[in-house]
């Protein structure tokens, strides 16, 4: 396997990840912080009854996040923590400065400046969960 690539499997035999879901402590505030400052998309907010919601947010270019608002007390003390500290989450950009100052702007923490690597310009950031996300700017360009 190589980074940004998969080894094995057949084209359409395979499966396609559709959702990552990421706990949220509130709805309205995961929605507003994941589209306006990483600039997703709403993509579906439905009403699921007794206060529940399909939320799921996502990229132009693919990934989404069901967004889970947390309920139990074991889903709470996940909040900000579902990858135990390690960098769990990937946004790929075209414009690493403008989405960075964007990132800032909303509250976003910055572990680290920017460091060039074989793959491009990357650095880590805290979202307003604590949640740790990589902001790469590949070296090819792309945001995919």
């Amino acid at each position: 396997m190589t980074r940004g690539g998969m080894s094995g499997g057949q084209a359409g035999h395979g499966m396609k990840l559709a959702l990552t879901t990421l706990i949220v402590r509130d709805y309205d505030e995961a929605i507003a912080f994941y589209c306006e400052a990483l600039g997703f998309r709403l993509v579906e907010d439905s009403d699921l009854g007794e206060g529940k919601r399909w939320v799921v947010v996502g990229g132009g270019d693919g990934g989404a996040l069901l967004l889970a608002k947390a309920r139990k007390p074991e889903e709470l003390a996940a909040v900000g923590n579902q990858f135990g500290g390690r960098v769990g989450l990937f946004a790929h950009t075209r414009d690493f400065e403008a989405v960075q100052a964007r990132l800032i702007k909303a509250g976003a923490m910055f572990e680290e400046r920017p460091r060039h690597e074989p793959y491009g310009m990357v650095a880590v950031f805290r979202d307003l969960y604590g949640n740790r996300w990589d902001l790469i700017e590949p070296t090819n360009g792309g945001a995919s």
